[in-house]
């Protein structure tokens, strides 16, 4: 018996690695921005991939927008130019990759974080409309990139030029005023940002990132504010963070904006100016 044994438990082994093996091959995957999905791919539009999974009949829908690519079970491998058109951000600092659009189309599937908007103007009569409309579009990305996100649908634009005034009216400057909403394709890891700061409760901030309502470019400051956390939830893929932030006694929560796995950075709106702050672990 003693020489029958391992051979029983090596053959029952080597049968579940087989079984593992043989159903892996029967399923198609699909590699989202976040996840992976094994599953019967049934049919993809122009703008999404209707799956179901296995066991199941129940038809699932996915936009092509969060979707990097699919192995087939053939081993076929198709790579979806959408998911990989948006560029990621690793800060604040990164504005400049983010993408504005007005194609409510290419914003679909994708994470809503809210509503961002900016206005511009000329100091004098005699300004670039151009370069007022550039200052707006710039404030625009920097406050989407402030809570993570990577691209923004332009949901509302008005542009004025200068107006010289006259004898029944006054002069006026250029403006542009935008309003959106950002939204980012993948978002920090709720699990992993909860493994890599454990048990640790209290935290101190490293550097402030901020946009004030009036301005047009975002401010850096080195500062060293305390940081406690009380709890972490998941609203829908975007971790939100309660915890107190030394100075804010009227915010008490917080939107992770950005995690790196040795720092995070949270982001809040407060009275229409809008703050980052990153944070060592």
């Amino acid at each position: 018996m003693k020489n029958i044994l391992p051979k029983i438990t090596y053959l029952t082994l080597l049968f579940l690695f087989t079984a593992i093996a043989y159903c892996s091959a029967q399923t198609d995957t699909l590699y989202l921005n976040n996840q992976k999905l094994a599953c019967s791919v049934k049919e993809i539009t122009p703008d999404a991939v209707k799956y179901t999974y296995p066991g199941e009949d129940l038809i699932n829908t996915v936009y092509k927008n969060t979707i990097q690519k699919i192995v087939f079970k053939s081993g076929r491998v198709q790579v979806f130019a959408e998911a990989t058109s948006y560029k990621a951000l690793a800060g604040v600092m990164d504005y400049d990759k983010v993408t504005v659009t007005s194609v409510e189309g290419e914003v679909r599937g994708l994470y809503k974080l809210g509503e961002v908007n900016s206005k511009a103007k000329g100091t004098t009569v005699f300004s670039n409309q151009e370069r007022v409309k550039e200052r707006a579009f710039k404030k625009l990305k920097i406050m989407a990139a402030i809570f993570g996100g990577n691209i923004v649908y332009l949901a509302n634009q008005r542009t004025e030029g200068n107006k010289f005034g006259g004898e029944y009216g006054g002069s006026s400057t250029a403006e542009t005023n935008l309003t959106g909403i950002a939204y980012s394709n993948i978002l920090p890891d709720f699990d992993a940002f909860q493994k890599a700061i454990g048990t640790k409760k209290d935290f101190v901030t490293t550097m402030q990132y901020k946009l004030w309502a009036s301005d047009t470019d975002v401010s850096q400051d080195v500062v060293n504010k305390t940081f406690q956390i009380f709890s972490i939830t998941n609203e829908n893929g975007i971790v939100y963070i309660e915890a107190q932030l030394q100075g804010e006694k009227n915010i008490t929560k917080f939107q992770l904006a950005y995690f790196t796995g040795d720092s995070f950075s949270i982001a809040y709106k407060n009275k229409g100016t809008a703050y980052n702050y990153q944070i060592k672990i």
